[in-house]
């Protein structure tokens, strides 16, 4: 029983004395790696089908900006690498950012973009885009992207948010639903956002403009346009019409 009760004690006293150990460890190791010069910056920046909003010479510079020891070559543990990841996740094109240093000292940057679907046009000011995920993003000197446009008064007031998924839920739907479809976002050129909340949209090829409504049922209404291209363009042609309503159940008003 003795041996046995001086087991159980022991082993309890063995597991704190192993997780000291590996504890004085690891923090030797860090205290070393720490120690380390800073042996240069090497930037990544994912393209999302070729397209750079922002690129890893922006990036290499924001960060020697802010963090001088970068190029003073200081130790690592002079440099945070949680400080540098908040400083590349502030630029507005920049969705998610990854630093990480490895064995020879060399600190790596791993930037993945917001990525625009639609542009927001102001006729007298600056335009803005707006992200995959409905985040507002400003205009790029880097990179124009041809994506969807927005127009009218309603459009201008999108520039005063954030981010659409709560307040514009319905209306990101909508954007997402044609960018995301081939046929629809070669085929819809913009949407004309109208102060009750009606949507127009305006085609790459043909005149008329599509009375779409609120931007409510979006596959129905898509397939009543369908409906109109296969059926109704080919008999009356495309110039037939200047109006083409979607916005009433189970009608196409062509007029």
């Amino acid at each position: 029983m003795t041996k046995l009760r001086d087991r159980k004690i022991k082993k309890p006293i063995l597991l704190v004395l192993v997780g000291l150990v590996l504890s004085g460890f690891i923090a030797f190791i860090e205290h070393k790696a720490g120690s380390h010069t800073i042996t240069g910056l090497e930037v990544y920046v994912e393209g999302v089908s070729d397209v750079y909003f922002v690129d890893e010479k922006e990036v290499a510079s924001l960060l020697t900006s802010a963090f001088p020891g970068l190029e003073k070559m200081a130790t690592l543990s002079e440099v945070s690498i949680n400080e540098m990841e908040k400083k590349v996740e502030a630029h507005p094109f920049v969705r998610k950012a990854e630093v990480f240093r490895d064995l020879k000292g060399e600190i790596m940057v791993k930037v993945s973009q917001h990525v625009p679907m639609a542009r927001i046009v102001r006729p007298k000011a600056a335009d803005g885009y707006i992200s995959t995920k409905g985040k507002i993003l400003p205009t790029s000197a880097n990179y124009t992207s041809r994506v969807l446009i927005l127009t009218g008064a309603r459009a201008e007031r999108l520039l005063k948010l954030d981010d659409l998924s709560e307040q514009e839920s319905r209306l990101l739907a909508l954007i997402q639903f044609i960018s995301q479809d081939p046929f629809w976002s070669a085929q819809i050129s913009s949407l004309e956002l109208l102060g009750n909340g009606d949507i127009n949209l305006h085609q790459q090829v043909g005149k008329q403009v599509i009375e779409f409504g609120k931007p409510e049922n979006i596959e129905i209404k898509f397939r009543k346009i369908k409906t109109y291209y296969k059926k109704i363009l080919p008999e009356k042609g495309w110039n037939t019409y200047d109006r083409v309503n979607v916005k009433y159940k189970d009608q196409i008003i062509c007029e």
